[in-house]
């Protein structure tokens, strides 16, 4: 990634930041809020959540079992997401959008692992910072701890067998993954509150154009940022990359030989 790509980045970072801290207030935001959801969609997505998370429980089980020194590295993917999706960025539609951050837990661990981190990093959000709701935890991870997961998965294994560079599959995982969420957060609000005129249909897209203005460019930033984490993994964790090269098999067979971007 050369000094010009990284000067911009950092001006849109700071550009985002800037934003959030002297705008933090939102009407609609991307973590749905506790209570908004009428209680039977608000069961069904929670019913919906449950394999999903046994199915990550299992995985997460079994990779620190045979390998206790990935735990940290587990750890910082899970404090990955919670700080990239604990930024709330206002857009002038009134609406907010954010950052996931699942699609590097997902590269590193699949999206099983990445639905029990999502569900975690969502209940220390609703319990520390009023952002979603525990009842609405089953909308809010199954958008962003399942959907943004297994699409950054699909996306990333996909590029990687079609023989793209390492970069790019990185950041066309976390771009689609963040992406994805956001459209499924606007079908489940269309599901929940139809439109008086176009019913669900409407309603979607009407959900959708509110979050696009900030969620499209956001999700491109979050997909420069995680290839540049994925170069500082590369130069520092060496040790826990390999290990995890042997334990995903093709998933990061060319994670060794460094991401450029």
């Amino acid at each position: 990634m050369g000094l010009r790509t990284m000067k911009n980045f950092g001006l849109l970072i700071a550009y985002i930041m800037s934003v959030y801290i002297l705008f933090p207030d939102n009407a609609y935001a991307m973590h749905i809020m506790e209570g908004f959801l009428p209680f039977n969609w608000a069961a069904f997505w929670w019913i919906a959540m449950i394999p999903f998370v046994i199915a990550g429980v299992r995985s997460i089980k079994k990779t620190v079992t045979l390998y206790p020194n990935l735990k940290m590295l587990l750890g910082m993917a899970g404090a990955f997401a919670f700080v990239l999706s604990a930024l709330k960025i206002p857009s002038v539609t009134g609406s907010s959008s954010h950052p996931t951050g699942v699609g590097l837990g997902t590269i590193l661990f699949g999206p099983t692992a990445m639905t029990v981190l999502g569900m975690i990093v969502l209940i220390f959000q609703a319990l520390l910072l009023a952002h979603g709701g525990i009842t609405t935890l089953g909308a809010n991870t199954f958008s962003m701890g399942i959907v943004g997961p297994f699409v950054s998965y699909g996306i990333y294994k996909g590029l990687k067998k079609l023989g793209a560079p390492q970069w790019l599959s990185i950041f066309m995982a976390a771009t689609l993954g963040n992406l994805m969420t956001y459209v499924t957060t606007s079908i489940q609000l269309g599901l929940a509150f139809p439109a008086a005129s176009g019913g669900v249909t409407a309603a979607i897209l009407k959900f959708m154009g509110i979050f696009a203005f900030t969620q499209v460019p956001l999700a491109i930033s979050e997909g420069l940022l995680t290839v540049m984490v994925f170069n500082i993994l590369t130069a520092y964790s060496q040790k826990e990359l390999q290990i995890l090269t042997a334990f995903t098999g093709k998933t990061l067979s060319s994670i060794k030989r460094g991401v450029k971007a």
